[in-house]
């Protein structure tokens, strides 16, 4: 049986990552501080005879006995919300947790995959974004934290692949939604989901002109299953092509919930992106891969959700 340490594994990304190689039978290690990750991500999972969590956190040193086959390295405060609060934790996980993952990928001859981010792209001076591109990020900013620590953490990674030989493997995710999202964690989707559902103003920041690419998180799994699994080495975007305004999203929200919310706009944040929308030809051509799912229905399997868990 294959073992994977899956780190960030109390997430939304990892607890759904951790679901797929379980299914997969795969040998999963769940790992996580619980710094923002949430033990009922995995509950379900807890007495499953091949899943483990150790309660870690990888800036430390991370020992895992015995043999090891793959790391998914998702550990990271991931929105804003969270690394404007944390941005040392949030630079500490892409840098020394990094390290500290790719020395265990090497002495275990363990095939890596880091979870980077479209936020490398920073405010895009070209649309849409591929691969070749290389940012507008101000490294000073407010955003700087996670944006330069996924920098870095890309930047690591190649050095290990090319210096070391260690099998690398780099995603680059654009924005994902679904169940298992925090209600709280500050992103355009969940706010305005709770929002509606509680009757609330839904708060638009900036003129919600600037757009966005919602990827179901079914969809995002699949191609980093496919990713992993692959033979190549240099970075991957994987997300929804299917652009809309951030106005947009917040009405289709109102529509789907039956809401009697209205929308107010408040300050458009420093350095917000103005565009997000990736080029996906890489994963086309190397994995065989694009999303299934319509916006429409992962909205739907979204709301009941947040229904289930907004009281």
């Amino acid at each position: 049986m294959k073992k994977i340490l899956i780190t960030g594994a109390a997430g939304f990304l990892g607890s759904h990552l951790s679901d797929r190689f379980i299914k997969e039978e795969y040998h999963v290690i769940g790992m996580d501080n619980l710094l923002t990750g949430s033990m009922d991500n995995l509950a379900h999972l807890m007495s499953h005879p091949n899943f483990d969590f150790y309660h870690h956190d990888v800036t430390k040193f991370v020992h895992i006995p015995g043999q090891l086959d793959y790391i998914l390295h998702f550990a990271s405060p991931a929105s804003p919300i969270d690394y404007l609060k944390m941005p040392i934790q949030t630079l500490k996980v892409g840098s020394l947790g990094t390290h500290n993952l790719l020395g265990l990928a090497k002495a275990k001859n363990a095939r890596m995959l880091i979870a980077s981010t479209s936020e490398v792209y920073g405010d895009p001076l070209i649309h849409p974004q591929n691969e070749e591109y290389w940012g507008n990020v101000n490294p000073v900013g407010p955003r700087g934290v996670y944006d330069e620590a996924k920098r870095f953490m890309e930047a690591m990674t190649m050095a290990y692949h090319t210096f070391h030989g260690v099998e690398t493997r780099i995603v680059r995710i654009f924005n994902t939604y679904g169940p298992r999202m925090r209600v709280n964690d500050g992103r355009a989707l969940p706010a305005f989901f709770h929002q509606a559902i509680k009757g609330d103003d839904i708060t638009v920041f900036g003129d919600g002109l600037q757009t966005r690419s919602f990827c179901f998180v079914s969809d995002l799994i699949e191609g980093i299953y496919r990713l992993l699994h692959s033979d190549y080495a240099q970075p991957v975007n994987i997300g929804n092509p299917n652009e809309i305004t951030i106005l947009q999203a917040a009405k289709e929200v109102i529509a789907i919930t039956n809401s009697t919310s209205k929308i107010i706009h408040l300050e458009l944040p420093k350095d917000d992106p103005k565009v997000r929308q990736p080029d996906i030809s890489r994963a086309k051509e190397i994995l065989d891969w694009e999303p299934k799912v319509s916006r429409e229905d992962g909205l739907v399997k979204t709301l009941a959700y947040f229904k289930s868990v907004i009281t």
